[in-house]
């Protein structure tokens, strides 16, 4: 049996240029990471440019820790020492696919129909892969990866089609008691080019209404519109439109 001590076996197995070219590996793992993360940053996301920086980062240092960390279960000579024998080194970054999982389900919520946050769990779930590769040091892939994504997501955002093509707004206000506006808004809405996702009502002692109502119009609706649209109505007590993003 081999004796000699498992930090010698690895400072034979990996030369301290080695590490310098980990060293860059994660660096350029957090640059990727950055590109993409910039992207959701633009558009006010929790989930920004830091976020991206650190899972693309940790995804490569664990891919490189699955590589190499485990050198010291063989010799120089490739020889499996004691009790190493069919030892997966590659269980590791398996663990990155799975685990990241709960980063994307964090920044994933519901609101009524409306669900937000995919596109950013996907993105993480992503930021990871390419960090993977890196950390493998297949710099090929990940900068064309990081590259291939980061376009796609300013141009699908640029060119949004079918229900992307879409905007919400949330749209409170308090309106005298018009059993009739109801159906209006609904007719309005449609003529819009519109959809009401959600809709809420509730009655006051006093006799107003108080609506919470989410709208979808085409993206080259005027949202000012919304505000004419309840400015102008007499009824309306106060109001306010916010988008959803």
């Amino acid at each position: 049996m081999d004796k000699t001590p498992m930090v010698w076996i690895m400072a034979q197995q990996i030369p301290w240029q080695q590490y310098l070219d980990f060293f860059v590996r994660i660096i350029v793992a957090g640059i990727c990471g950055a590109a993409i993360g910039y992207e959701r940053s633009r558009r006010s996301k929790d989930a920004g440019i830091r976020t991206h920086i650190i899972v693309c980062s940790a995804a490569a240092i664990m891919m490189i820790v699955s590589k190499y960390a485990f050198v010291d279960l063989t010799t120089a000579e490739g020889l499996s020492l004691a009790g190493t024998r069919g030892a997966d080194s590659a269980r590791v970054a398996a663990q990155v696919v799975s685990g990241i999982s709960f980063i994307g389900a964090g920044v994933i919520f519901k609101n009524g129909n409306t669900v937000k946050g995919l596109t950013t769990a996907a993105g993480i779930w992503a930021t990871a892969g390419i960090g993977l590769s890196i950390g493998a040091g297949m710099y090929g892939v990940g900068l064309f990866s990081t590259i291939a994504i980061a376009v796609m997501q300013l141009l699908m955002h640029k060119f949004r089609v079918s229900t992307e093509a879409m905007y919400a707004t949330a749209l409170k206000f308090t309106i005298r008691d018009d059993p009739a506006f109801r159906d209006k808004l609904m007719a309005d809405v449609t003529a819009w080019k519109g959809t009401v996702d959600e809709i809420a009502v509730s009655s006051r002692k006093d006799g107003t209404v108080d609506y919470s109502v989410v709208v979808k119009v085409p993206n080259n609706f005027d949202s000012a519109e919304f505000v004419r649209y309840l400015g102008d109505n007499d009824r309306v007590v106060s109001y306010s439109v916010a988008p959803l993003t």
